[in-house]
């Protein structure tokens, strides 16, 4: 009953939060929503999990002091506390700066591999995902007081450190809390020239990480040598986490690639060619990693000897798979219906 409300308020708190037009109400639902997600983080009773669930609380807690200060001092400057209204630059960008910050972005983006390491694997997905929907509404909202030249530098550096972080890592939760800031930095790099085009690369990376996440946690896959021995568990889940992961790569004709080709559209529209090219580079290392974990996921098969037994799993039935089928599709196969 306890973890029901909980989720209800997490849930709640992120409407509220996205439906408010005031810095002040915004406030309060966006402390709700970090109150809320906590005992999530901290529910395994790991000193891991105790660990980050105070990382992840003094992170947010910093942000939210941000964002009251960014919001009083406009509220001081132009008597309310509209959202809209956001006409000076110091407050604006330290709005930014805060909201940011709640999503795990460069330059404030160490939080976020470290809390995703300590989480279980569905708690991970609810910080990935659900979590960003509120603070990427908000940006969306002030998306026309945003100074350009901070939201470009801030999408190039996430892009570049979220591929040279991943590249490195051996374990599944934090190469996705790098991935996640890498598609972080494609959603900020266009939010001043065109914000539609960062809510549909936002959306869609929640679409493609959720199957993701749910993979994982069904086959009980945690590191890069559990994927080796994926295949043991279910054939059609081995196949469908491949397809997920070069989708999230951004390959044609997945569905992945359908925001990066709009955001890259819009770069070059802006005259902004070199930082397109640039963008595109970095994009190459997250490339990397996803080519690399899709190897070892189906096209390595691990020897019979005792350095690489098989993982211990439950039998995956249809019924979990089929809970996958919709998400699935929709992340790996939606591109030619959204292209106009």
């Amino acid at each position: 009953m306890s973890t029901a409300m909980i989720f209800v308020g997490l849930i709640l708190s992120t409407i509220l939060a996205t439906a408010s037009n005031s810095w002040l109400l915004a406030w309060l639902c966006l402390e709700l929503n970090t109150l809320s997600i906590l005992p999530f983080i901290s529910k395994t009773k790991h000193p891991r999990a105790i660990e980050a669930a105070t990382k992840y609380f003094l992170t947010q807690a910093t942000a939210s002091c941000l964002l009251l200060l960014a919001g009083t001092s406009n509220a001081w400057l132009t008597g309310t506390w509209d959202m809209t209204q956001m006409s000076n630059k110091l407050t604006s960008t330290t709005m930014l700066i805060a909201l940011t910050m709640k999503m795990g972005t460069v330059p404030t983006h160490f939080w976020l591999p470290e809390v995703l390491q300590g989480s279980t694997l569905l708690t991970a997905l609810l910080i990935s995902t659900w979590q960003k929907i509120a603070p990427m509404s908000l940006l969306f909202i002030m998306s026309n007081n945003i100074q350009p030249t901070f939201t470009l530098t801030l999408g190039l550096l996430s892009t570049a450190f979220g591929g040279w972080g991943g590249m490195n890592q051996t374990q599944l939760r934090k190469m996705m809390a790098y991935s996640s800031i890498a598609n972080m930095g494609w959603t900020v790099i266009t939010l001043t020239h065109e914000p539609k085009a960062s809510m549909i690369n936002i959306f869609t990376y929640i679409t493609l990480t959720t199957p993701t996440f749910l993979l994982m946690a069904l086959t009980s896959t945690k590191t890069l040598q559990n994927m080796t021995t994926m295949w043991s568990t279910s054939p059609l889940a081995t196949t469908t986490m491949a397809l997920l992961l070069l989708s999230t790569a951004g390959l044609p004709p997945l569905t992945g690639f359908l925001p990066k080709l709009i955001i890259m559209n819009e770069l070059v529209t802006q005259n902004l060619t070199p930082l397109a090219t640039m963008t595109m580079m970095t994009s190459l290392l997250s490339l990397s990693f996803y080519l690399r974990t899709t190897y070892l996921t189906t096209l390595l098969n691990p020897p019979s000897s005792t350095t690489s037994a098989t993982k211990w799993r439950q039998k995956m039935t249809k019924n979990k798979t089929m809970i996958l089928l919709p998400t699935a599709t929709a992340s790996t196969f939606m591109m030619p219906a959204l292209i106009p």
